[in-house]
């Protein structure tokens, strides 16, 4: 598959937006979805010294979102569409859970880790993958007690993805984003 993630990331960042610390939200302070805990971690990896996430930098954005999001899902060896849809989940959700949602919705073993069984099964049929994961998705943000604070916006979120994503499936290309 041809590397979808510079038209991925754009789209997630629509939806993460800038600097953040909402009292209800257990990730704390975030910029561009980067929480203080994994931005903290991303540059003492990287021989940095900890600072607040409100400086955290595009080229930060890029290689971190790149490294610890995209490529854990394996985005380029996803189908376009796909790969943007378990990228954003794995961005607001996990990437564990972003992972074994795929694998559920594909029908393989729920193991957690993204192998060729996982890759063939969900590339088969994006628009059906795309939808299937969207709908599992919103029933897990529904089953969240933080779902009566974030709940009308997560809604709205997923919708946005699953268009983007089936629009990217169609198009088998990511250059054509809302």
């Amino acid at each position: 598959m041809k590397d979808n993630f510079l038209n991925a990331l754009k789209q997630v960042l629509v939806y993460e937006g800038g600097y953040v610390n909402n009292p209800n939200d257990p990730g704390g302070a975030t910029n561009k979805g980067v929480t203080q805990a994994v931005y903290n971690q991303w540059r003492l990896s990287h021989g940095e010294a900890k600072q607040s996430v409100k400086f955290l930098t595009m080229q930060e954005v890029n290689a971190l979102y790149k490294a610890n999001y995209w490529d854990k899902v394996k985005g380029d060896d996803l189908a376009d569409g796909v790969d943007m849809a378990v990228f954003d989940l794995a961005v607001n959700s996990g990437i564990n859970r972003a992972i074994k949602m795929l694998q559920q919705v594909s029908g393989v073993t729920v193991d957690g880790i993204i192998g060729p069984a996982t890759v063939a099964a969900a590339n088969k049929n994006p628009q059906k993958t795309i939808a299937a994961l969207c709908d599992a998705r919103l029933k897990f943000l529904e089953s969240l007690s933080t779902w009566q604070y974030f709940g009308k916006g997560w809604s709205a979120r997923v919708a946005s993805v699953e268009k983007v994503a089936t629009r990217m499936a169609l198009n088998d290309g990511g250059s054509h984003v809302a």
